[in-house]
């Protein structure tokens, strides 16, 4: 890893619940670079982290005790860079740029991002430069759903276009947020649709694309790939498609085309910094359809961090507008599993398949089994959270784990 003098600016990170806001932590503090973490949560795993120089923790997110936290730091620290996790947390910062005084959070520019948090304004820009998308409804009405169960090619996927910003409205009515919910006739399509009418708002009705998914991830500069990095999903939660619970660093030379065109939606966009390009990919037919941009640090960071891509690192130099870091190519021989989640997965398909919500997934508990437990001994396998040299949020996490199930006993 190239060093970062310490007499560089530090970095806050601005959400340390997860893997990925401890990815950032680790990645940035093994190059020198003094790392300043913000959490809701007191038992964060990144505040564990023995690369984290300053915790924090502001309990009310995206608030005004928030931004004075934010400005306080950089009145301390001097001009600085701040790096977010989750979209909302994006979100908020573009929405009050130039407002954190001396520090200066790492954002693209508001357009891009509404674009990207857009499904289907990605879509649209995707199939404008040739690349694959499903075929995708949005109703507008609810004249439209009677015509639109009958008429839609099945199986069908339905999913928000903006999960974010649907949140609030759905849970007012007392509706869960479900980010991909399968149907397989037209009455159980009409009658999901159906389920939103009282907030007048629909989800995408979109094709079913079979295959594993297939993550192209970026770092963009001025119209540029400085960065790039890709892997494959081996195992997602839930079964049918959702996050990566396993998954495969792939070489560069493969789907080689796929990212050319990666590159060229981003362009397009008028993306700045890290983007995960979100594919399913058929091997049969080989053949990739658009899913998402995920216009952030994705949730199987940890694979990129030991592969050294060093995403994190890039956005840090650029954003700080220090000389960037001459890097060798990101290694393609490893896999990163997250165990907790493992386990829940082959719960499902072992004991509960019926729960399965795509019906074509196979459903192979032995080789499911045989590939977990394999995999503790396969040469090249790194964790989510688990780390030699940095032990501790391994054990805050699995406390927070022990502290949940006795909650919910």
């Amino acid at each position: 890893m190239n060093s970062v003098s310490k007499a560089q600016p530090p970095c806050i990170v601005l959400g340390l619940e997860t893997q990925i806001g401890l990815s950032l932590v680790r990645e940035l503090g093994r190059a020198g670079i003094r790392v300043i973490g913000i959490t809701q949560d007191p038992h964060a795993i990144g505040l564990q982290s023995r690369f984290l120089s300053e915790g924090l923790v502001v309990k009310t997110a995206r608030s005004p005790e928030l931004m004075e936290t934010i400005r306080n730091l950089g009145e301390l620290y001097g001009s600085c860079r701040l790096m977010a996790v989750a979209e909302v947390n994006l979100n908020w910062l573009s929405e009050h740029r130039g407002q954190f005084g001396k520090v200066e959070p790492i954002l693209p520019n508001a357009a891009a991002l509404a674009t990207v948090l857009d499904k289907q304004a990605t879509l649209q820009t995707a199939q404008a430069v040739g690349i694959p998308i499903p075929q995708s409804v949005e109703p507008k009405s609810q004249d439209e759903l009677a015509a639109l169960a009958k008429q839609y090619p099945l199986p069908a996927v339905l999913k928000w276009k903006d999960p974010n910003l649907i949140a609030p409205l759905l849970a007012q009515h007392r509706l869960s947020l479900i980010k991909a919910e399968y149907v397989y006739t037209a009455e159980a399509l009409q009658a999901a649709l159906s389920r939103y009418n009282a907030i007048g708002a629909w989800p995408l009705v979109q094709e079913y694309c079979g295959g594993y998914g297939l993550g192209q991830f970026f770092f963009m500069h001025e119209g540029q790939a400085l960065r790039r990095f890709q892997h494959r999903r081996v195992a997602e939660w839930p079964p049918e498609g959702g996050f990566s619970s396993v998954c495969d660093a792939l070489p560069l030379h493969e789907h080689a085309d796929l990212q050319e065109k990666s590159i060229a939606l981003l362009r397009a966009i008028g993306w700045e910094g890290v983007a995960m390009v979100e594919y399913r990919y058929d091997p049969v037919r080989q053949r990739a359809v658009l899913m998402e941009i995920n216009g952030r640090f994705w949730g199987s960071y940890p694979l990129a961090l030991y592969a050294r891509a060093d995403f994190a690192l890039l956005s840090y130099q650029v954003g700080s507008n220090l000389p960037v870091s001459t890097l060798p190519a990101p290694r393609s021989d490893l896999r990163c599993r997250m165990v907790a989640t493992e386990l829940k997965r082959l719960v499902r398909i072992c004991l509960q398949p019926g729960k399965i919500a795509d019906r074509t997934f196979p459903i192979r508990p032995a080789a499911e089994l045989a590939r977990f437990i394999t995999d503790f001994f396969r040469p090249g396998v790194r964790y989510y959270v688990w780390c030699w040299d940095d032990p501790k949020p391994f054990w805050a996490d699995l406390t927070n784990l022990l502290r949940g199930a006795l909650r919910h006993r």
